[in-house]
Parts: structure tokens; C-alpha cells; sequence
């Protein structure tokens, strides 16, 4: 139901599963595995997989911090996305991206729930995208030193809010990965 109705595919975003951001995050080998599961699907379906890949002054390009987890592997031919914001389509060609391969609906699964994640999903949202927040496919560090809550409650906040998220001729929701479709 996106209101880019010339764009009838679906893509799978991977945002930030980078070592130096899912290094102390919640979970997070189930995560890279739910993710993993994701990506093989996507694949098998021929449902385009843009890879997002962020770098600041912590997480700077080219260190070992920036570089994505092992586990997962990005295969030559799928876009891959730089970014500098937690908003994955802000100054980057993920828009452009995505327009190119007629894309209208998005399945996001990635890091850091509370950041990167939360921005993309409302700036898809914003910006005419149907999303899909895959619940069992994100994650987040503790922050709660500076006052967030604890990892497990920030995922489960955020699952339970995007559930019933919704904006005129636009859906969003979540699923969990054994339940993830790729058709719109």
C-alpha cells in the first residue's frame, strides 16, 4: 500500500551490523543468525538486500570497529549504502538506490535498535515506504548508565510501538524472521 506506487518491490535493509556497533549488544549472535536467515531468504526470492554501513569519529571507515560481522557476508552485486546519520536516507543514495530497483516496501533488521534503527524506519515511513521491523532482528547496547532503559525493554518498546504504526496509504508493522514475507 506505499504511496510510491511505481515501485511494487520489496528489499531487505541490513543497517550497522558492524563489530564495533553489536559488540556488547543484547543477543546479538541470535540476532547476526536471525539475520543471516533473512538474507538467505532474500536471495533465494531475488528480493534485493542493501547493505547499510554507518562511520563517525567512533566507528571510523576502513577500522576493524567499521567493518561488518564475519558471520554475515555481502555478496559483490548488492548496493551497499555509507552513511554518516542514523537516518540511513539522509545524505546517502539509498533513496536512489531503492527507486532504481522499484522498490516500495521495506524489511529492516540491523543496529542499534534505539538509533540507526528507530530513524530509518521513520524516515522510510516519512518518506512513502511501507516498513516491516523484523522484531527478532535487531538489537541494541545497554545504555542504561546514561538513562535509557535496559537493552531488552528498548527492542520490546520498539517492537510493541511499530506494530501499530501507520501514516495515510502506508503500513507498518513487525514480524518475526520465520514470519518475514518478501511479497507485498
Amino acid at each position: 500500500m506505499t504511496t510510491l506506487t511505481d515501485r511494487p518491490k520489496t528489499a531487505l535493509i541490513v543497517i550497522d551490523v558492524q563489530n564495533g556497533v553489536v559488540a556488547g549488544a543484547v543477543a546479538r549472535d541470535a540476532v547476526v543468525g536471525n539475520i543471516n536467515t533473512l538474507v538467505e531468504k532474500a536471495r533465494s526470492e531475488g528480493v534485493p538486500v542493501v547493505w547499510v554501513q554507518h562511520n563517525d569519529d567512533n566507528l571510523q571507515k576502513g577500522s576493524e570497529d567499521w567493518e561488518y560481522v564475519p558471520e554475515l557476508k555481502r555478496d559483490d552485486s548488492e548496493p551497499l549504502v555509507h552513511k554518516t546519520y542514523g537516518d540511513s536516507f539522509e545524505d546517502t543514495d539509498l533513496e536512489q538506490v531503492l527507486a532504481k530497483a522499484g522498490v516500495g516496501r521495506l524489511v529492516v533488521a540491523g543496529a542499534q535498535t534505539d538509533a540507526c534503527i528507530r530513524s530509518t524506519i521513520h524516515g522510510a515511513l516519512v518518506r512513502g515506504y511501507d516498513v516491516t521491523l523484523v522484531e527478532d532482528a535487531h538489537t541494541t547496547e545497554d545504555l542504561s548508565e546514561w538513562g535509557a532503559p535496559p537493552p531488552e525493554q528498548v527492542i520490546a518498546h520498539t517492537n510493541l510501538y511499530w506494530k501499530e504504526q501507520a501514516a495515510p496509504g502506508r503500513t507498518a508493522g513487525t514480524a518475526p524472521t520465520k514470519d518475514v514475507t518478501f511479497a507485498g
